[in-house]
């Protein structure tokens, strides 16, 4: 069974994803850290994130491996270098480059093979799986998703403002909502669940309600 977790960044999609996989029992795959080792590669060869011509020949020699919460970029366990903010930055320009979602989309695909997995990104349910059997798409205010992030980089020694966070947040909605190839939009199909004022144990009660819905139909 897949199940599929979309929506812009702050919405809380890693941890609902992470918590409703413990409850199922099924293996978690985060494609945006995927996304991020690309880009943590392109910064080191000090490449340019839209540039299509040099990304197709960095990638001929990237192995990702994605492991839970860890990853590795070729030999090399990247789990934190990946969460930094210049890094969250091009990683959202290197997805709008075809090259990279298409090489991407293959290791997701082949990740997603025989396995009850919880996949979450951006475009999982409408592009990467769209025969999952249960597609889930998380708002939540703008405010609130750059509040979050705050938080969640001042628990790594991270100090930023909020509207600093907000702008950056804006530019990156902009890019991944109005890229020519798999936009960050819904599938049809999706449940929408705002989680503004929800609490994460909310949310994810609210998800394993109507993955266990659908399971017994």
């Amino acid at each position: 069974m897949i199940i599929t977790i979309d929506g812009p960044a702050g919405t809380g999609k890693s941890t609902a994803a992470r918590l409703l996989a413990a409850r199922l029992g099924f293996d978690v795959l985060d494609t945006g850290a995927m996304y991020r080792a690309v880009a943590l590669a392109v910064l080191r060869k000090q490449a340019s994130p839209d540039d299509e011509t040099a990304l197709q020949s960095l990638l001929r020699d990237l192995r990702i491996r994605v492991d839970g919460p860890r990853v590795w970029l070729n030999d090399e366990e990247v789990t934190e270098a990946i969460r930094e903010p210049a890094v969250s930055q091009a990683a959202s320009r290197v997805a709008a480059v075809p090259a990279v979602r298409r090489f991407l989309m293959e290791l997701q695909r082949a990740a997603g093979r025989n396995r009850n997995i919880i996949t979450e990104g951006r475009d999982q349910g409408t592009v990467v799986f769209p025969q999952a059997e249960v597609k889930f798409f998380l708002t939540a205010t703008p405010a609130e998703r750059a509040e979050r992030r705050r938080r969640e980089l001042a628990t790594r020694g991270i100090f930023r403002r909020t509207e600093e966070i907000l702008a950056e947040q804006e530019e990156r909605d902009r890019r991944d909502s109005n890229r020519s190839m798999a936009p960050l939009i819904p599938a049809p199909d999706a449940i929408l669940i705002d989680t503004t004022s929800r609490t994460v144990d909310e949310v994810v009660s609210l998800m394993e309600e109507h993955v266990r819905s659908w399971h017994d139909r």
